[in-house]
């Protein structure tokens, strides 16, 4: 047993060298300068029985041989360091580390070679709470996020918290014009030249295939192409006519017309043969303005998106009711909206008009746009192929690349699965053994990873209140990489603003307040402890 002494003086006795021994050590000041004594053992520790003397410190071993001998001590008992760069979003769940991610930090650092992330995993497992995660990072690095199509709404408060741009679309609320130009048109009126040339028949390109793809939904299978050749005159008749924004109701109007140079276009030499040529496509004009999506893409934009938010959200739950033909709709016109806005800044940018920015879009519930009709996987993929060019970073979420298999066209379906093979960064959240199978055959997987997300993917008891194995606990997957397994932890406001499912949190007192009112409205009074029992 050791025994310290602390003389009046303030001197402390230590353990000598010697056993039993005793010499004295003088008091040693504090941080604070108040003369209080510390005990400070020597360099190596105390030399006696527990006294933590470590006299010698052995090497490690070290083993050397050739490349076809040293793959017998495969796995390695450490790996290389998880990334500590970008957002962080949790700690590694083997060595304790933190984890940062950030796909336009990582591309800078050459750690990928394309911004895109794609995010796997069943409902409940937190793929929303990650992705708002990174919008959260995107937004402290300066970049602008981007939520292409909120539909349920899962991002709104966030953005609302971060000081953005809040767009509600439905009836009776925002509107969005499939055929503005939007930013690109701010972006024109400052060009001349053949910049402003090249910029025309960007927006005219634009513009004709938002409402080819619009078409394309309503009518439930594709334009012809007489009807193709007839939209595209129709956009430019009215370009030349109008000193505005043109929009659905004015292209019905002019085809309803027929011009001279319609009537060309479409090779018809009568007015007969031209009404009988452009019957169909009148009708789905038409039901743009009058069928299911009248109120909501048929007159002028209401609120345009504004280059200075931090952030912008596009709320569409509001339209989530009246059906998937509808939400659809939306969530093309919002990314075609949404990308214009990206490239009118990178056109002014490259005129010196304006700072050069990045960007992050998020595509949550991407298979609920992509099955709306055949073709429209098509327009999705033309939009968010150049983002690398355009400084963007896309984060697509859906639940499992099941949903992408059951579109019905295979053409659609090889495009479709193109949108995984191109996200250079892959995040798997809870998945079942069969699911994982089909994610092998795009990103790799080892059969610890397999079976580690397997794990995740349902509780192993039936006991209430357990937590999900699989909430806030992803692997990250690069390349051929090992992946990189995480769990992520909220922190301050994060617990309210990343919550996906407010509504399931005080259902408990929110009944008990109903049931109160209730008990009180119908003139009966009860006690507390039987209202308890109620």
């Amino acid at each position: 047993m050791t025994v310290v002494q602390l003389r009046p003086r303030g001197e402390l006795l230590v353990p000598s060298a010697s056993p039993g021994g005793i010499k004295e050590a003088r008091a040693v000041p504090d941080a604070a300068g108040r003369g209080r004594s510390r005990l400070v053992a020597p360099v190596r520790g105390w030399r006696r029985p527990y006294g933590g003397r470590a006299v010698h410190v052995a090497p490690g071993v070290e083993y050397q041989a050739t490349t076809t001998q040293v793959c017998g001590l495969y796995p390695f008992v450490a790996g290389a360091g998880a990334p500590s760069i970008g957002t962080p979003i949790g700690r590694h769940q083997l060595s304790g580390e933190v984890v940062c991610l950030d796909p336009l930090t990582w591309l800078r650092a050459g750690l990928v070679t394309n911004p895109g992330v794609f995010v796997l995993g069943q409902p409940g497992t937190g793929k929303s709470t990650l992705v708002k995660r990174l919008v959260v990072g995107a937004v402290a690095f300066g970049s602008t996020a981007l939520i292409l199509g909120d539909t349920k709404p899962d991002y709104t408060p966030l953005v609302a918290h971060l000081g953005g741009q809040v767009i509600s679309v439905g009836r009776g609320l925002d509107r969005l014009n499939p055929l503005d130009a939007g930013p690109l048109g701010a972006a024109l009126q400052r060009m001349s030249g053949p910049q402003a040339q090249r910029l025309r028949w960007e927006v005219r390109g634009r513009r004709l295939s938002l409402l080819l793809a619009l078409c394309t939904l309503i009518r439930e299978s594709r334009i012809t192409n007489m009807e193709e050749v007839v939209l595209g005159r129709a956009v430019d008749l009215l370009d030349e006519r109008l000193r505005r924004e043109p929009t659905v109701p004015d292209v019905l109007a002019v085809i309803e017309e027929g011009p001279e140079a319609l009537r060309s276009a479409a090779r018809a030499d009568t007015e007969g043969i031209y009404r009988e040529r452009t019957r169909e496509l009148v009708f789905t004009l038409d039901l743009l303005c009058t069928g299911s999506l009248a109120g909501v893409f048929d007159g002028p934009t209401t609120r345009p998106l504004d280059l200075t938010a931090p952030a912008v959200a596009v709320d569409i739950s509001r339209i989530g009711a009246a059906g998937d033909k509808l939400l659809t709709a939306a969530m093309l016109c919002t990314w075609a909206y949404s990308f214009a806005m990206v490239d009118a800044c990178a056109a002014l940018s490259e005129l010196g008009l304006a700072p050069r920015r990045s960007w992050l879009g998020v595509m949550d519930e991407l298979w609920r746009a992509l099955r709306g009709a055949p073709g429209l996987v098509e327009y999705a993929d033309a939009l968010t192929r150049l983002n690398r060019a355009k400084g963007m970073a896309s984060v697509m979420v859906t639940h499992s690349l099941s949903d992408l298999d059951a579109l019905t066209a295979e053409e659609d379906r090889a495009k479709a699965r193109g949108f995984a093979d191109r996200s250079a960064i892959t995040v798997l959240a809870g998945l079942p053994p069969r699911e994982l199978t089909r994610v092998s055959e795009v990103t790799p997987l080892t059969s610890p990873e397999a079976e580690l997300v397997a794990s995740w993917s349902a509780p192993d008891s039936w006991q209430p209140g357990a937590r999900h194995p699989g909430r806030g606990k992803y692997l990250i997957k690069t390349g051929e990489r090992l992946g990189i397994p995480v769990e992520l932890s909220l922190v301050g406001e994060e617990h309210r603003l990343y919550d996906t499912d407010p509504q399931f949190g005080p259902v408990s007192e929110r009944v008990r307040g109903n049931a109160q009112n209730l008990w009180i409205d119908s003139g009966r009074t009860v006690s507390s402890d039987r209202f308890e029992r109620h």
